[in-house]
């Protein structure tokens, strides 16, 4: 079924997929893992963090986090 969109749309970047309407199924074909602080990974037009403090445990001690080898 198509998809009718009305609103006004403002796309600041795009690392994926976009996807209006219908879809069966959106599988990643990549995953990645990002270590940020607090208000590391804010966004959009007026966006404020105030933080006192901030500590990132990078610790990971698994091996795969997520597997999509069979996605490609």
């Amino acid at each position: 079924m198509p998809s009718i969109i009305l609103a006004p749309i403002k796309i600041n970047s795009n690392a994926g997929e976009m996807v209006f309407g219908d879809v069966l199924q959106v599988t990643p074909k990549s995953t990645s893992k990002a270590n940020s602080g607090a208000g590391g990974g804010i966004n959009g037009d007026f966006s404020a963090s105030f933080s006192l403090l901030s500590l990132t445990n990078t610790l990971d001690p698994d091996i795969a986090d997520s597997n999509n080898t069979a996605n490609n």
